[in-house]
Protein backbone atom coordinates (compact mmCIF):
# COMPACT_ATOMS: atom_id res chain seq x y z
CA UNK A 1 0.00 0.00 0.00
CA UNK A 2 2.74 2.22 0.86
CA UNK A 3 3.56 2.40 -3.04
CA UNK A 4 0.80 3.31 -4.14
CA UNK A 5 0.46 6.18 -1.59
CA UNK A 6 4.07 7.84 -2.54
CA UNK A 7 2.52 7.78 -6.04
CA UNK A 8 -0.14 9.92 -4.19
CA UNK A 9 2.18 12.44 -2.63
CA UNK A 10 3.99 12.62 -5.95
CA UNK A 11 1.01 13.14 -7.49
CA UNK A 12 -0.43 15.81 -4.70
CA UNK A 13 2.92 17.42 -4.92
CA UNK A 14 3.03 17.87 -8.58
CA UNK A 15 5.85 15.65 -8.91
CA UNK A 16 6.14 13.08 -12.16
CA UNK A 17 5.32 9.94 -11.11
CA UNK A 18 8.88 7.95 -12.30
CA UNK A 19 10.77 5.13 -10.30
CA UNK A 20 13.63 7.35 -9.17
CA UNK A 21 10.87 9.90 -7.24
CA UNK A 22 8.41 7.00 -6.15
CA UNK A 23 11.95 5.16 -4.53
CA UNK A 24 13.25 8.44 -2.96
CA UNK A 25 9.76 9.30 -1.28
CA UNK A 26 9.54 5.17 0.22
CA UNK A 27 13.40 5.36 0.81
CA UNK A 28 12.52 8.57 2.70
CA UNK A 29 9.84 6.68 4.54
CA UNK A 30 11.82 3.87 5.64
CA UNK A 31 10.96 1.53 3.22
CA UNK A 32 12.48 -1.56 1.99
CA UNK A 33 12.16 -0.45 -1.89
CA UNK A 34 11.51 -3.52 -4.17
CA UNK A 35 12.47 -2.71 -7.96
CA UNK A 36 10.18 -4.60 -9.50
CA UNK A 37 6.93 -3.42 -7.37
CA UNK A 38 8.19 0.53 -8.40
CA UNK A 39 8.44 -0.38 -11.57
CA UNK A 40 4.51 -2.46 -12.05
CA UNK A 41 3.34 1.09 -10.08
CA UNK A 42 5.00 3.22 -12.45
CA UNK A 43 3.88 1.02 -15.40
CA UNK A 44 0.28 0.64 -14.16
CA UNK A 45 -0.13 4.29 -13.53
CA UNK A 46 1.33 5.45 -16.77
CA UNK A 47 -2.22 6.68 -18.43
CA UNK A 48 -3.78 6.67 -15.20
CA UNK A 49 -5.14 10.45 -14.32
CA UNK A 50 -5.17 10.09 -11.06
CA UNK A 51 -7.26 13.03 -10.23
CA UNK A 52 -10.39 11.59 -12.36
CA UNK A 53 -9.59 7.62 -10.09
CA UNK A 54 -9.82 9.69 -6.95
CA UNK A 55 -13.06 11.77 -7.86
CA UNK A 56 -14.91 8.56 -9.55
CA UNK A 57 -14.05 6.55 -6.45
CA UNK A 58 -15.15 9.43 -3.89
CA UNK A 59 -18.30 9.77 -5.95
CA UNK A 60 -18.88 6.06 -5.84
CA UNK A 61 -20.72 5.66 -2.29
CA UNK A 62 -22.90 8.82 -2.73
CA UNK A 63 -24.02 7.51 -6.04
CA UNK A 64 -25.97 4.14 -4.25
CA UNK A 65 -27.50 6.15 -1.90
CA UNK A 66 -30.96 6.64 -2.02
CA UNK A 67 -32.77 10.09 -2.27
CA UNK A 68 -35.52 9.11 0.36
CA UNK A 69 -38.38 6.37 1.03
CA UNK A 70 -41.25 5.03 3.35
CA UNK A 71 -40.35 3.57 6.74
CA UNK A 72 -41.55 0.40 4.93
CA UNK A 73 -39.38 0.63 2.18
CA UNK A 74 -36.41 1.32 4.89
CA UNK A 75 -37.34 -1.87 7.10
CA UNK A 76 -37.00 -4.00 3.57
CA UNK A 77 -33.57 -2.63 2.80
CA UNK A 78 -32.38 -3.21 6.38
CA UNK A 79 -33.55 -6.37 6.20
CA UNK A 80 -32.37 -7.64 3.05
CA UNK A 81 -28.94 -5.78 3.94
CA UNK A 82 -28.61 -8.29 6.67
CA UNK A 83 -29.26 -11.03 4.12
CA UNK A 84 -26.28 -9.70 1.96
CA UNK A 85 -23.72 -9.09 5.01
CA UNK A 86 -24.35 -12.78 5.97
CA UNK A 87 -23.74 -14.14 2.28
CA UNK A 88 -21.01 -11.75 2.00
CA UNK A 89 -19.67 -12.99 4.97
CA UNK A 90 -20.11 -16.79 3.73
CA UNK A 91 -18.53 -16.09 0.60
CA UNK A 92 -15.10 -14.14 2.06
CA UNK A 93 -14.56 -17.01 4.06
CA UNK A 94 -14.80 -19.25 1.22
CA UNK A 95 -12.46 -17.14 -0.65
CA UNK A 96 -9.93 -17.46 2.33
CA UNK A 97 -10.57 -20.85 2.02
CA UNK A 98 -9.64 -21.58 -1.30
CA UNK A 99 -6.69 -18.97 -1.39
CA UNK A 100 -5.23 -21.37 1.33
CA UNK A 101 -5.66 -24.11 -0.67
CA UNK A 102 -4.53 -22.75 -3.89
CA UNK A 103 -0.83 -21.00 -2.95
CA UNK A 104 -0.50 -19.74 -5.87
CA UNK A 105 0.48 -16.31 -4.49
CA UNK A 106 -2.63 -14.23 -5.34
CA UNK A 107 -2.70 -11.90 -8.51
CA UNK A 108 -3.67 -8.67 -9.68
CA UNK A 109 -2.69 -5.32 -8.44
CA UNK A 110 -4.23 -5.80 -5.01
CA UNK A 111 -1.21 -8.21 -4.56
CA UNK A 112 1.02 -6.56 -5.79
CA UNK A 113 1.14 -3.13 -4.22
CA UNK A 114 -1.01 -4.21 -0.88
Amino acid sequence: MEYVYAALILNETGAEINEDNVTGVLEAAGVDVEESRVKALVAALEDVDIEEAIETAAAAPAAGASAGGSADADASADEADDDDEEDEADAAEEAADDDEEDGDGGEGLGELFG
